[in-house]
């Protein structure tokens, strides 16, 4: 039984060293903005306080004890829309506004089922969909989702698939 105590302990000096391991104080960058910038990069190590899985567990709490002893699920490891945007800051503080638009994106994809997900990721490939049923969806993303970035993502690709020609001819 004293193995995977040691394996945990492992998982977690690793976790320790992937950076600053003084995470006891804010950086400067959050306590007068609100935000998160360069210097709270890695936020597992130096803003641990901030990162919360969908479940509400702490990174702390993930730990190979917990997946043995059942306390931690499969859904307490998938990353939360919160952190994402943590991750959003920090990449627009490094200068990377396309990174931050992506990371975005992918935190209201969250709350969409993964089979709708693909479904939509299908429907978006050249010729697979009208414009009608690209603003469907778009409407759906708004309007059921809250996914504003996204529904204009759809919106826009509508726009230019009818400029290209790749609309599906009914």
């Amino acid at each position: 039984m004293s193995q995977p105590l040691e394996i945990d302990k492992i998982v977690q000096s690793v976790i320790n060293a992937l950076g600053n391991k003084d995470n006891s104080t804010p950086s400067s960058t959050q306590t007068t903005t609100g935000k998160v910038g360069v210097k709270d990069y890695p936020l597992s190590s130096k803003r641990q306080d901030l990162v919360r899985t969908p479940t509400g567990k702490k990174l702390g709490d993930l730990t190979l004890k917990g997946v043995i002893d059942g306390s931690v699920k499969a859904e307490d490891l998938r990353i939360a829309p919160e952190t994402l945007e943590l991750q959003a800051q920090i990449a627009e503080d490094a200068g990377r506004a396309p990174f931050a638009r992506n990371l975005r994106r992918a935190a209201e994809l969250i709350a969409i089922p993964d089979e709708r997900v693909l479904e939509i990721y299908n429907a978006l490939r050249p010729n697979r969909s009208t414009r009608e049923e690209l603003i469907v969806i778009a409407d759906e993303l708004q309007n059921k989702y809250g996914a504003t970035i996204n529904s204009a993502f759809v919106r826009e690709a509508a726009e230019v698939y009818a400029e290209r020609g790749i609309l599906r001819k009914d």
